[in-house]
């Protein structure tokens, strides 16, 4: 099945650039001048992935993605003009997926797509997984269930939100819950970094997963230096 993108930028060369570079690898392309115009569609029609300016008219892409978090996990990249920390973590906080600062490479924010959608197509794999995956479909942690198939999360029964990156860390985490897990293999897994790069996308989205976890048996650890582990609030021997 071809995968839909939806991208809303004000600026029509960059509209036009990202639409050609993408319909090239086989995606549908959708470009908007607006992120109201971009929202307006998605509410009727969904897609399977959104590029999302930050600065545009009428109201900001903050603003619009914050409003499809409401209603989906699709996954979302930002860009914006402005190099800016609060910028980058105002969009991570709100359930970006990643973040481009123009001016950037429109060769590496497709590869970066081709990532996201392989990463999301793919199962995480079974080798290394512990005894407390329950079934193929299935991967189990303390009070938390993660379905596979469904792409869902449950905490203690009641549904847990994750966005598409938060799915795939924890459950990442959950499959090598044995070990501690490198950062710069996290960013490769997860984000598709083939190398360590200065990001801080890893140790912010594992903030937003442990508020989102806190009232769970389970527990997020930092190995200082290293990368983060899952555990059992019980284990004594936190980090």
């Amino acid at each position: 099945m071809e995968k839909i993108i939806y991208i809303a930028d004000d600026d029509d060369n960059i509209r036009n650039l990202l639409k050609s570079f993408l319909e090239r690898e086989g995606y549908v392309v959708y470009a908007f001048p607006t992120g109201d115009d971009l929202l307006n569609k998605f509410t009727i029609n969904p897609c399977d992935l959104i590029i999302l300016d930050v600065m545009m008219p009428g109201r900001d892409g903050f603003f619009i993605l914050k409003e499809i978090r409401k209603i989906s996990n699709v996954p979302i990249i930002m860009l914006t003009a402005r190099d800016s920390d609060a910028d980058y973590i105002e969009g991570l906080n709100l359930g970006s997926d990643d973040y481009f600062t123009k001016p950037f490479s429109p060769i590496k924010l497709t590869t970066k797509v081709k990532s996201i959608f392989n990463r999301l197509e793919s199962t995480l794999g079974t080798s290394g997984e512990s005894n407390n995956v329950e079934s193929s479909n299935e991967l189990s942690f303390a009070d938390i269930i993660i379905n596979k198939k469904t792409k869902s999360a449950t905490l203690k029964g009641d549904d847990l939100p994750l966005t598409p990156n938060e799915y795939s860390l924890l459950s990442y985490l959950i499959i090598h819950n044995d070990r501690a897990v490198p950062r710069v293999e996290l960013l490769d897994k997860i984000w598709g970094y083939e190398t360590e790069i200065e990001t801080r996308v890893a140790d912010d989205t594992v903030k937003r997963l442990r508020k989102k976890i806190n009232n769970s048996d389970a527990k997020i650890t930092t190995v200082w230096g290293y990368g983060f582990r899952l555990v059992d609030k019980s284990t004594k021997d936190e980090a």
